[in-house]
């Protein structure tokens, strides 16, 4: 499936927003990229929505057909559609990948599912878009244990999330349970992206 393989950094500068979760994007040059980058005017309130939906779209590294179709999964759910999809995108299984610490950046942890590195409850699972649900085991296949790009993610990670549990001796952890709002991208107004798909 396509997905974008451009820069990351001009994306986060061109948002404000670190897609990354690291910070380290604008910290040099926190305006957007261009020879006008400083000088945009103010966005209305539609550029604010659409701007809050690329935020995430990109964080995650989802493509808008399929984004948008998660979106209207997230509303058949009980509860408020916009928090339903934030934890609908966390449910991903390239996602608990990255917050399990397997990999430095989603965009890793997708190649790593991609390239069959990864099981499911001690399946193979090769699809990035997988749908995990809590209590299920994820895991690191017994032949790429050994994969310096996995050992070297796992050193420079200091701590996780609450709602993943990991065992380092056997590179392979849990997802206990959905994460609550508070726990992830605390930034993104969810709100704005429910009013950009139900202007």
């Amino acid at each position: 499936m396509a997905r974008y393989t451009g820069p990351s950094w001009k994306i986060s500068r061109r948002l404000g927003f670190s897609i990354l979760e690291t910070g380290k994007e604008l910290n040099k040059r926190p305006f957007p990229p261009g020879q006008h980058g400083q000088a945009r005017k103010k966005m209305k309130d539609y550029g604010l929505q659409q701007q809050e939906k690329q935020k995430l779209r990109f964080a995650y590294g989802v493509m808008e057909k399929q984004f948008r179709r998660t979106f209207e999964r997230a509303g058949k759910m009980p509860g408020k559609q916009g928090e339903n999809l934030i934890l609908l995108l966390e449910s991903r299984l390239d996602n608990l990948v990255y917050r399990m610490g397997l990999a430095t950046t989603r965009r890793q942890a997708r190649q790593l599912v991609n390239h069959g590195h990864i099981e499911v409850d001690g399946a193979r699972v090769d699809i990035p878009s997988y749908h995990v649900t809590p209590g299920q085991k994820i895991g690191v296949r017994e032949k790429s244990q050994n994969l310096v790009i996995v050992k070297s993610a796992l050193e420079s990670t200091v701590s996780r999330l609450a709602f993943v549990d990991f065992d380092e001796s056997s590179m392979s952890g849990t997802f206990l349970r959905l994460p609550e709002r508070s726990e992830v991208f605390v930034d993104i107004q969810e709100s704005l992206i429910v009013e950009f798909y139900n202007r």
